[in-house]
């Protein structure tokens, strides 16, 4: 009797946990691509062009169409290799990398006030006291508040002027290069991602966040959207980019799984 009252406990146990698994609500972190996508200065837009529309000869629809996009434009990932000649190209990424638990590090007011402002290892271990917990092998998302302003050039660039040119006057948030240290040497995240165009602030001329990360192969996530909508922590992240061979970037589908409760 009291091995089947046991039995009995582990099945409600495992129905719970089973259960448990089930009640998350899917956020997605993507912003859409369409004509007024976000691309770096120098790159072109994104391009969805028609091939076909319509009902067919035989009598049923048919659709399809032709995209052309740069690597990194829109929510999109930097693989290790786009600052690392070693690194590891966009195929090669573990999913580990792509698929774990995740926070949130709320910067916004700073942001707010700077529009140059870098995440800074303070404000990480700030985080870490505050909530009790560790940013230690997870996906470390930065919420500037800089998501707002999609798809506005002007607001979210800090200027809506084309080329090279362009490249001087860009003012938005980053993460400070000794921050982007720190979390991979003392803290061995799995990825950084970010609401803005950029790892590294607009005014960043070396992309030192960018290099100190992919130097360790820890690919980096930008022009993040929804993470208002997430809790500090207690969630997970699944962020499928495109598999393309030898590719330094690509389109990134990134979604968050929050409990429900």
């Amino acid at each position: 009797m009291v091995l089947q009252i046991l039995a009995f406990i582990m099945v409600i146990i495992m129905l719970n946990s089973c259960l448990g698994g089930l009640a998350k609500i899917p956020v997605d972190l993507t912003h859409t691509f369409d004509e007024k996508t976000i691309y770096w200065p120098t790159e072109r837009g994104f391009e969805h062009e028609k091939e076909y529309f319509g009902q067919t000869e035989k009598g049923y629809f048919y659709s399809s169409y032709r995209l052309c996009t740069a690597e990194h434009g829109g929510t999109h990932i930097d693989a290790p290799i786009h600052f690392n000649e070693k690194g590891k190209t966009l195929d090669q990424i573990p999913l580990d990398r792509l698929i774990g638990p995740g926070v949130v590090v709320d910067v916004r007011k700073k942001s707010s006030e700077n529009m140059d402002y870098e995440i800074s290892i303070d404000d990480l271990k700030r985080w870490e006291k505050k909530y009790n917990n560790t940013l230690m092998d997870k996906i470390i998302l930065l919420n500037t508040g800089y998501a707002q302003h999609w798809p506005h050039r002007l607001s979210y660039l800090g200027t809506d002027q084309i080329g090279p040119e362009a490249i001087k006057n860009l003012h938005f948030p980053g993460l400070a290069p000794e921050a982007a240290r720190w979390l991979a040497v003392e803290r061995n995240i799995r990825a950084v991602g970010i609401d803005t165009a950029s790892i590294d602030r607009g005014q960043s001329s070396l992309y030192e966040s960018h290099r100190t990360l992919f130097e360790f192969n820890i690919p980096a996530f930008e022009n993040v959207a929804n993470l208002n909508s997430l809790p500090a922590h207690n969630f997970e992240v699944l962020a499928l980019p495109m598999k393309i061979k030898n590719g330094s970037g690509g389109p990134l589908r990134i979604v968050a799984l929050v409990p429900k409760t």
